[in-house]
């Protein structure tokens, strides 16, 4: 799938960005077109190579019912995790990995859900913080709002929530 200037695109496991421009560069002795793409979340900048976006898994920003589905996602009750934090880990992971918006939504409600339950091991608040900031960055773009509106929602679905 071809991108333009301008386009809102989720990189999996880094978030959701625009593209600002699409650049030919040179690299290690290869010219290749790259797509730069700015992620409003950490104010970074990403270079994707044209001919590797689909190996990547470059895609399009959810549009509004795609957000809805996310919400929901978010209000359901968590899913069964397993108790064995290297298979429930390794499991988080490949969901986050995915680039499906829908599955980094499990993820963060899963781990929100334990850490109210439990708390959570340093690699899963690495790993709840990482895939929140995925999410999050996604939704900033499909609802044109600020990172702090769509944190704040995403923190009143599990108020009380243990």
């Amino acid at each position: 799938m071809l991108f333009n200037i301008g386009d809102k695109v989720v990189y999996p496991m880094h978030g959701a960005g625009i593209i600002e421009a699409i650049e030919e560069k040179e690299i290690l002795g290869a010219r290749k077109k790259y797509y730069i793409m700015k992620i409003p979340i950490g104010d970074m900048k990403v270079m994707i190579p044209l001919d590797n976006v689909d190996q990547i898994g470059l895609r399009e920003v959810i549009n509004d019912d795609g957000v809805e589905q996310v919400f929901s996602i978010l209000k359901e009750n968590h899913s069964k995790m397993s108790t064995n934090w290297n298979r429930r880990y390794r499991a988080n992971m490949e969901k986050i990995k995915s680039g499906d918006i829908f599955q980094v939504a499990e993820v963060v409600r899963n781990l929100m859900f334990r850490e109210n339950e439990k708390g959570l091991s340093t690699g899963e608040r690495k790993m709840l913080d990482s895939a929140k900031q995925i999410l999050i960055s996604e939704l900033v773009l499909a609802q044109e709002t600020s990172e702090e509106d769509v944190d704040e929602i995403i923190s009143r679905f599990f108020v009380g929530a243990s």
